[in-house]
């Protein structure tokens, strides 16, 4: 009954305000996929948790719009919530604008909160329903009023972050990104992605849950930039040094006056990673020039120090794995395990290592059938215990001041099926395939993404959501501009690219698989006809070999699995103490 109650309040705001149709996005200022409590707007609604979905309201209709990860998730959370679910078609595509589009002509109007709506977005609304004769406004915060005690702006400390770390300073990165403005004839750019200012200013922060990152917007211009922040975040030390690399501070309410204070012939802002409201503050005189940050393609090709430390990084989450397994499968059916308690005792094995920071993203253990469900987050009333029975699907990371992970493995629990382990083979092939590719330089990902699901599709199953992500150093586990997905987004394969490769199979009320390594993309060898890449693996944990069907995998399959288990060992052992190691050596025995 709560979410009826706020849902009937934001009825009675549009319809005081003449309102027909009103949409909340999952975003914050910064359009950020990770959200302070502050902007959880979806879940305040809705009661919906997903990181992904837009709420649509009208005075006869509350629907969430969301992709395959959450369907299940949507349906369960949003019983008697008065809202409905509505299955994407396209992941992240703006469907319910369509539907709008239907719905509404002359004389509706459509409302959004241009804080929490991109550029990009606020552009898609206009550009289908303006023509319809559909008025826009995207200054309305209906929320706000209504939302008793909303949690305030984070506070917690920010810091700087050495280049020996890094391998790059702030003054060196802002020059290059100033080379690309006077290439793009801009004088001035905004940058309001938190990861995109984290790495341009060696900056992080605690404001978002398992993202290091701190609130703020970056203007660069020709002879200066600006970071509005919060300054009690900073250390005197860490002002004085971003100072003295060219960096002014102000206040971060001061942003939008600022923007409205520039006097440029053009500035460069992205249009996906820029809210509308930044988009509106900026004078009618300044020419705006929409293209990706440069820092988004800077920050995706990692230098040798971040791939250095990247593999050192990947040893500890590696030995931090090992003991949780062992553990694991030492302690199932003889201690209350459930799907809450082994998130908790896997993060203490990573915290234990040195540099470690959070999780990199809310861990995903899924028992049964809670493994098909790919985003799925235990909670005390779904929170399922293990049996000595079952598949059992890990998805987690770390964020270390070395570096991030993200891994997923599946293991048995004990009573395992000739479907389950057809399925697990199956899915393994697919990792194994995307993991060997060799490509010609300018792949994109989802030439990368078909490569992985072939041996998938050959047995006519599939699997909802993309294959793969960027990755960053020390910084958002979800990390762009490469993506590894079916959508013909033109972005190339570069060197340096640290990316997940995570094919998997999901049973729907059964379990759930999904294997998943990060993968390192490298030059390989050039010849008469072009230059070629592959990939260098990354991850550092063994693949469960129990589960495997080795009649459905080639011998290069095989090869590849065995070779990984074992430079896994050899990887892992002088770190791991001597009964630690002897589990793992059996773990990886040749299959």
């Amino acid at each position: 009954m709560e979410h009826i109650k706020k849902l009937a309040a934001i009825r009675e705001s549009m319809a005081e305000r003449g309102i027909d149709a009103y949409i909340i996005p999952s975003a914050d200022p910064h359009i950020s996929e990770y959200l302070p409590d502050r902007f959880k707007a979806i879940a305040w609604t809705s009661g919906f948790t997903g990181s992904a979905g837009t709420l649509v309201i009208t005075q006869d209709f509350a629907g969430l719009w969301t992709d395959a990860r959450y369907f299940v998730q949507g349906r369960e959370q949003l019983v008697d919530t008065g809202f409905e679910l509505v299955k994407l078609k396209i992941q992240h595509k703006a469907e319910y604008v369509e539907w709008l589009a239907e719905k509404f002509s002359k004389g509706n109007t459509v409302a959004f909160d241009g804080n929490l709506t991109s550029l990009l977005l606020a552009k898609t609304i206009k550009e289908k329903l303006e023509p319809l004769g559909v008025a826009i406004d995207g200054g309305i915060d209906l929320l706000d009023a209504a939302w008793e005690d909303r949690p305030l702006l984070p506070t917690d400390a920010a810091y700087l972050i050495h280049p020996d770390t890094t391998g790059q300073d702030a003054a060196s990165k802002i020059a290059a990104i100033r080379l690309k403005m006077e290439k793009l004839h801009t004088q001035a750019h905004i940058i309001s992605s938190l990861d995109d200012l984290a790495w341009t200013l060696n900056i992080r922060g605690n404001d978002v849950p398992c993202n290091p990152v701190v609130l703020g917007f970056l203007i660069i211009e020709a002879a200066r930039a600006t970071l509005f922040i919060d300054n009690t975040k900073l250390s005197a030390a860490d002002q004085a040094e971003l100072n003295a690399a060219g960096i002014d501070i102000k206040p971060y309410d001061s942003v939008h006056a600022a923007i409205q204070q520039l006097a440029v012939e053009q500035i460069l802002i992205d249009p996906k990673r820029t809210c509308y409201a930044i988009y509106e503050s900026i004078p009618a005189s300044v020419k705006v020039l929409e293209d990706t940050n440069p820092s988004t393609f800077l920050k995706a090709v990692k230098n040798p120090t971040e791939v250095s430390f990247s593999r050192e990084t990947m040893l500890k989450d590696g030995a931090a794995l090992t003991r949780f397994f062992k553990w694991l499968e030492e302690n199932v059916g003889t201690e209350n395990l459930t799907e809450i308690s082994i998130s908790e005792k896997l993060r203490s094995f990573r915290a234990a290592q040195d540099g470690f920071v959070d999780i990199s993203f809310d861990t995903i253990a899924g028992y049964l059938e809670h493994g098909a469900l790919p985003h799925y987050k235990a909670t005390p009333k779904s929170d399922a215990t293990l049996k000595p029975s079952g598949l059992l699907l890990v998805d987690s990371g770390g964020q270390y001041t070395s570096g991030t992970t993200d891994i997923t493995r599946v293991v048995s629990l004990g009573n395992i099926t000739s479907e389950e382990k057809e399925d697990y083979t199956i899915v393994l092939k697919g990792l194994i395939e995307g993991s060997m590719a060799v490509f010609p330089q300018g792949t994109r990902g989802y030439q990368i993404d078909a490569i992985t699901r072939r041996p998938i599709w050959e047995t006519l199953r599939n699997y909802g959501h993309g294959t793969g992500h960027g990755v960053g150093f020390f910084l958002n586990v979800h990390e762009g501009p490469q993506v590894l997905n079916p959508s013909n987004v033109d972005v190339a394969i570069e060197e340096g690219m640290i990316s997940s490769i995570e094919p998997g199979l999901y049973r729907e009320g059964s379990y759930g698989i999904r294997i998943e390594n990060l993968v390192l993309s490298r030059n390989l060898s050039h010849n008469e006809f072009g230059d070629f890449m592959d990939f260098e693996t990354l991850t550092i944990c063994y693949i469960a070999t129990d589960l495997v069907n080795t009649s459905l995998l080639d011998q290069k399959h095989i090869d590849w699995l065995n070779q990984y288990n074992d430079w896994t060992y050899n990887q892992l052992a002088p770190l791991l103490t001597e009964e630690e190691a002897a589990w793992l050596k059996e773990k990886t025995a040749k299959i």
